[in-house]
């Protein structure tokens, strides 16, 4: 049997925690493109995305994801649908403990479903946080449906990382079931 890949990608606003997701679970050094920033007013950290960060990990010996990270800022969304074309899912990550990115948030995640009518979830980050915002009240303020996955996540934990994953894939796995038994 051929080995299946998937990809997926992980996005979200800038600083929400996604090169952390994607070299926490990576099963290869990951390919990241971050640069110093000079914007005094974007200084929350020292460098950020310019294309995209890239990692690998293999499920089993039939399936193996390809995840790629979105940069945050706006300025660089030209490479978002560079990203989306050929996806199977992505992931939209949430600082839980920056309520000021919230509805950044909710605007790439609109954007992503537009480019392709995938499966995704929503991860809320930053759970380890005192100052994290609960599930069920960064539910109502992204003004999900009930029936959008949002999990808890901590970016830089390797099984926090694995579950937000798992969620996705068994979504992408019923979507595809669904396309094979309607043919």
């Amino acid at each position: 049997m051929q080995t299946k890949t998937v990809k997926v990608v992980v996005t979200g606003p800038f600083n929400a925690g996604k090169t952390e997701f994607v070299r926490a679970i990576s099963e290869i050094t990951p390919v990241l493109t971050e640069r110093g920033i000079s914007s005094e007013a974007e200084r929350i950290k020292e460098t950020t995305t310019v294309a995209m960060d890239f990692g690998r990990i293999t499920v089993d010996d039939d399936l193996v994801l390809y995840l790629f990270g979105t940069p945050g800022q706006r300025r660089f969304d030209f490479m978002w649908e560079i990203l989306a074309e050929g996806m199977l899912g992505f992931i939209v990550l949430v600082d839980s403990a920056r309520p000021e990115t919230f509805r950044e948030a909710l605007s790439i995640l609109e954007t992503f479903r537009a480019y392709a009518p995938t499966p995704y979830v929503v991860a809320a980050n930053k759970q380890d946080l005192s100052d994290a915002w609960e599930l069920d009240d960064l539910r109502i303020a992204l003004r999900l449906d009930p029936d959008i996955k949002m999990l808890p996540c901590v970016a830089h934990d390797r099984e926090s990382v694995k579950n937000v994953l798992l969620e996705l894939l068994y979504s992408i796995l019923e979507e595809i079931d669904l396309e094979e038994q309607s043919q």
